[in-house]
């Protein structure tokens, strides 16, 4: 760790290069992973399952959680080139990556470990999920309305359950049980190939 500490200024470039370069790496893996995005059952068909904030979670723990928001902008700044949702879609999946990644990066700063990292993700997806109702509510949906109407979205959801009244109800019974099972996948899959992985996250890239 003191070694750390003490850089001379070529040390500090190589560094600041590998890092950039792994945000380089990360950034692009993540892009093509969005393209890979599908509907799942039981949930309305402008809502779809993807793994892009895999890269961005490994980012964060390698390189500190700015890295992984920075991936997480990244993505979505090379989608809007092909966004079907005149950019909304890409706005939603940005604040929901930052909600994601940068509180499981700050835990596993704090505890380089993999209960640091399994800590991190299990506390990173419940955030996503609780923050995506209130992003959705006051920020992503109402600008949603642009191209389609409110009453046409809560019908949607009202096709799979018709019981749901308002955006709330929707955003509680759908949006947040649905968020936190896709952070959790991509927390799984972060801790399957752990071992491989860990190399680079505790000490070839440091945060």
């Amino acid at each position: 760790m003191e070694q750390n500490k003490i850089q001379t200024p070529a040390q500090k470039r190589a560094g600041h290069t590998r890092r950039l370069v792994m945000t380089a790496i990360m950034s692009a893996l993540s892009s093509v992973l969005m393209f890979f995005s599908f509907n799942v059952p039981l949930m309305p068909s402008f809502i779809k399952m993807d793994l892009s904030e895999l890269p961005a979670l490994i980012a964060a723990f390698a390189m500190g959680p700015v890295y992984g928001a920075i991936v997480c902008l990244v993505k979505n700044l090379v989608n809007l080139f092909f966004t079907t949702t005149g950019g909304v879609g890409e706005l939603s999946n940005f604040l929901l990556g930052v909600f994601f990644v940068v509180p499981a990066g700050i835990i596993y700063k704090l505890h380089p470990k993999l209960s640091g990292a399994v800590i991190g993700s299990m506390v990173g997806a419940a955030m996503m999920a609780i923050l995506s109702v209130f992003s959705n509510y006051y920020v992503v949906y109402p600008i949603y309305t642009a191209f389609l109407p409110m009453e046409a979205i809560i019908g949607m959801y009202r096709a799979i359950n018709p019981s749901v009244e308002n955006l709330w109800q929707c955003l509680l019974l759908f949006n947040m049980p649905f968020t936190f099972i896709k952070g959790m996948v991509s927390a799984v899959i972060t801790m399957v190939i752990y071992r491989k992985i860990e190399p680079l996250i505790n000490g070839k890239i440091e945060a």
